[in-house]
């Protein structure tokens, strides 16, 4: 994990980030995208919906089940993070919390069910894809633990000295 030495301590940019730009850009994008999909599913999915066949019609409920619950888990993980950056919780009270956010949760189903649904329902779930592949990335970056690093020191030394109990016999 990518650390830096500041005024002899370590600090960690994981835990930074929560106060970074980038997480600000990433948790409107998030919020955004909740946002947007539930107007369309209130909206014009609706009416796209119900000029679908029977299967694909099928298909569009699930996805959409599918897609609600991915980007409630993907929203509460950014709300999780933001109540960090404002303070309210550290970022372990976060990683306690965050057990109960599920990010593997509601993969979408096959590619071949997916193309036969509307496009903008496509492109949500993609979008909402997308998203959930970057928090999964930063939530590994952020609350796995640095790998302790042990100094074996010079690894000559034991050949040398098995070289010399060889020659001292």
């Amino acid at each position: 994990m990518e650390r830096l030495q500041a005024d002899g301590a370590l600090v960690q940019l994981s835990e930074r980030f929560t106060n970074s730009a980038a997480f600000g850009v990433l948790f409107r994008e998030g919020m955004d995208l909740v946002e947007e999909t539930a107007a369309y599913l209130d909206g014009a999915g609706r009416t796209e919906a119900k000029a679908l066949d029977r299967a694909v019609s099928l298909t569009y409920a699930t996805e959409s089940m599918r897609l609600t619950t991915r980007l409630m888990q993907l929203a509460s993980w950014l709300l999780l993070h933001r109540a960090v950056k404002e303070g309210e919780m550290t970022l372990v009270q976060a990683n306690r919390e965050k057990t109960k956010v599920k990010l593997t949760a509601a993969d979408p189903g096959p590619a071949d069910t997916i193309e036969k649904l509307p496009a903008q329902l496509q492109d949500l779930i993609h979008r909402s894809m997308s998203l959930q592949t970057r928090v999964r990335r930063l939530d590994t970056s952020i609350h796995t633990p640095p790998a302790e690093h042990v100094a074996i020191g010079n690894p000559l030394v034991p050949q040398l000295n098995a070289l010399k109990a060889a020659f001292e016999r």
